[in-house]
């Protein structure tokens, strides 16, 4: 006779309703947990993401999760947690550059990558900040900005300073991503570039030059344009001797 050892038993709340710690991938966890919700994201966009759906990607019920993020902010919180982690692990994998403002650089090509890997989970990168005090945010999320602090303090730059420039540094990298991920396209199936980017929903008597210029901005500026923008920052708000 079949027991429950070997499957064949349903249990007294059947086998429908039993938690599975357990799935394909080894026992759950928060690290798990996180990346499975990272990869549901990736795929098919915050929209996708529930208890309920997470619990079934994970092969267990839902109430499993709710021992790993509280409810579904925390669980966005967890995305943002994930994303830095990623990027706090290519960082530490790396070789770290002599100079300050190189390094800077390797840091802010580290975060470039690391978003358009997950884009979206990018706009979670100003929500979240917006609705979540510092002290509360993830640790990986503050270790980061603990990296860049450090850097500017190797700079030599006095605490006013740094402060500027951190505050400036944060905006520039976080808005260029927002500039390079924004939805541009209208039509995927079109191939006449007018088209693909819907330039007839515009008027062309109100919007001469944002019709013109849309092909051009529609295209990323990668790496290259996050270096040169970051270079004028620091050639801006960086003394040439800074004192401490």
């Amino acid at each position: 006779m079949p027991t429950q050892a070997d499957g064949g038993g349903r249990g007294r709340n059947g086998p429908e309703r039993r938690a599975r710690p357990r799935n394909r991938t080894g026992r759950l966890s928060r690290e798990r947990v996180l990346a499975v919700g990272l990869e549901l994201v990736d795929r098919e966009g915050l929209s996708a993401l529930s208890m309920r759906r997470l619990g079934a990607e994970l092969d267990v019920e839902a109430m499993a999760v709710y021992r790993y993020a509280e409810g579904k902010d925390a669980l966005l919180d967890g995305l943002v947690e994930a994303l830095y982690t990623e990027l706090q692990e290519r960082l530490d994998a790396g070789t770290e550059a002599a100079g300050w403002r190189t390094e800077l650089h390797r840091v802010s090509r580290a975060t470039y990558e690391v978003a358009l890997a997950h884009p979206h989970v990018v706009p979670l990168l100003a929500t979240r900040m917006l609705a979540v005090p510092l002290a509360r945010r993830p640790l990986p999320v503050l270790k980061q900005q603990e990296r860049v602090l450090v850097l500017l303090d190797r700079g030599g730059l006095d605490e006013d300073a740094a402060a500027a420039v951190f505050r400036a540094y944060n905006g520039w990298v976080l808005g260029y991503l927002f500039v390079e991920l924004r939805a541009m396209v209208d039509n995927p199936e079109e191939t006449d570039p007018a088209f693909r980017l819907g330039l007839h929903r515009m008027p062309v008597n109100e919007l001469p030059r944002l019709r013109d210029s849309a092909p051009v901005l529609a295209e990323q500026g990668g790496v290259e344009g996050l270096a040169a923008g970051l270079d004028a920052l620091l050639d801006r708000l960086v003394p040439p001797r800074p004192r401490r």
